[in-house]
Formats: C-alpha cells, sequence, structure tokens
C-alpha cells in the first residue's frame, strides 16, 4: 500500500544549466494577475518550493521567480532581473512548474 502525503497544489524546481546544479535560494512569490499575493516561498538546496494553499484559486497565475538576485549571489552576470511564468489553473490537480535556468535564458513546462 502507498503511503499519501499532503501537497500543496504548486511544486517547481529550478535547475541551474550554466552551473549543473539546484538553483538554491531563489525568492518566489504566486500571485494572481491582479497582483494579489497567493503565497511566498524560497527555494530549498535541491532548488525545490511548495507554494500556495490547498486548493489553487481558478484563473490565471503568475509564479515569479527573482533570478536576478540568485545570479548577483553566485556572481554571475545576468540578462533578467527576474522570471514570470504565467499560467492557468483550471481544475483541482497538482501543479509543477519546472524552471531550467541561465543568465541569459530560461526555459519552463507544465511538469508532473
Amino acid at each position: 500500500m502507498r503511503a499519501t502525503f499532503a501537497v500543496p497544489h504548486l511544486t517547481t524546481h529550478v535547475l541551474d544549466a550554466t552551473r549543473g546544479t539546484p538553483a538554491a535560494g531563489i525568492h518566489l512569490v504566486l500571485s494572481t494577475v491582479d497582483g494579489d499575493v497567493v503565497a511566498t516561498g524560497t527555494t530549498d538546496t535541491d532548488g525545490r518550493a511548495a507554494l500556495g494553499p490547498d486548493v489553487l484559486p481558478r484563473g490565471d497565475l503568475l509564479l515569479r521567480f527573482d533570478s536576478g538576485a540568485y545570479h548577483r549571489a553566485v556572481g554571475v552576470p545576468a540578462f533578467h532581473p527576474f522570471v514570470v511564468v504565467a499560467f492557468t489553473v483550471s481544475g483541482t490537480e497538482h501543479l509543477h512548474v519546472p524552471l531550467l535556468l541561465s543568465p541569459f535564458a530560461y526555459s519552463t513546462y507544465r511538469g508532473s
């Protein structure tokens, strides 16, 4: 029998593609498009974070990664002061929003 655990409805994992390591210490803000903050957090030593209430509000949300502060902390000049990923919540399923980060580019997708 498999154990079940309570999981917030939004998780993320940030990887530093230049260094080949998890991106620890990135400040995160989850908000509505109107600017109402839903949750905040910081990536752990494995570059992971769990955010949000048990049920995310339906509609469009923004997940902001303070990538510029991260790059300054590791001593790397970067082009993007932050990354904002916009996505739509249409149900109650768990959402995973990974970010592959480098000083001059980033990539994201809907994870599992």
